[in-house]
Order: structure tokens, then sequence, then C-alpha cells
């Protein structure tokens, strides 16, 4: 079995959607980033890529390269699980922890789960996604960024 940590964080700005996990959040801020800047799909990615020591999401898509302007988030994704095929990965399981003061995610983190689980072609029960808040400290807490965390297991096929 191999593991591998996802970690991210960016600022809440106007002007921005908030997407998160893939899904579309109803909020007047949204984060800041070269693409859609989804904070869990970017800590899945890394935490994907370290478990299969394939290195991070800024070598793979850099925020220099025109291309991944704006593009979502998903698509990312999709890239890192063809990268595993080629490596003869096979996703075991992912957890995620959203750490955000606001907007509230208990209510969505199943509609997070069964997409994640979608984009990575696995049992919506080898997916986790808890919320935390930060009890309004630092920066998190005062609703200035929204961080994950996130914690992938593979093996290699056979």
């Amino acid at each position: 079995m191999l593991f591998g940590i996802g970690y991210d964080i960016h600022r809440l700005v106007e002007n921005r959607k908030l997407i998160l996990g893939g899904i579309t959040f109803d909020y007047h801020l949204g984060l800041l980033g070269h693409s859609d800047a989804d904070v869990v799909i970017h800590a899945i990615c890394d935490a994907l890529l370290g478990a299969a020591a394939l290195g991070d999401i800024g070598e793979h898509f850099p925020d220099t390269d025109e291309k991944w302007k704006d593009v979502s988030s998903s698509v990312l994704l999709l890239k890192v699980v063809d990268l595993l095929k080629e490596g003869n990965f096979k996703i075991n399981n992912i957890d995620v922890v959203i750490l955000a003061q606001k907007p509230k995610i208990g209510l969505r983190k199943h509609e997070i789960k069964n997409n994640i689980a979608k984009l990575l072609h696995l049992e919506v029960n080898r997916v986790n996604i808890k919320a935390t808040t930060m009890e309004g400290v630092g920066a998190i807490g005062r609703g200035e960024a929204i961080a994950v965390q996130s914690i992938a297991s593979l093996h290699e096929n056979s």
C-alpha cells in the first residue's frame, strides 16, 4: 500500500465562483487561483501524485502555463487519474478534510463525495469528506481563505 498527503489553501475573493470538489456553492466569495482554484481537488491531486511518487500538482499543471488558466480542476484530476493508470496504480481510498469558517460545508459533503467518487471511478464508500471550522482563528477563521488536507492510498496492479 502506498500513501500520499495533499494540502492546498486559497484566498477567498469577490467576483469568483466558489467550487469545492467540483461542486459550485452559492456564496458571495470564491477562491482565487490560476485554475478554478478548487482546493479540494487540488489537495486530492497532490495526495494521489505523492502516493505514486509523481511529484506535485505544480509540476504537472504550472500556474505559469496559460493552458491551465481558468480550467476546471476536475480536468486536472482526470489527468492525474490517467497518470496513475499509466503507472499501473489503482486508487484504494481518499480521505479529505475541508477547513472553512464559511460557507457551511456540511450540507453539501454528500454531493462532493459523490462527485469525487465519480471522477476517480471509485465506489462512494472509498471516499470520505469531512469539514471543520477554525473557531475564528487565523485567516481561515476570519473567512479569508479555505484550506484542504487529503490523504490517498494506492496499490500497484499486478
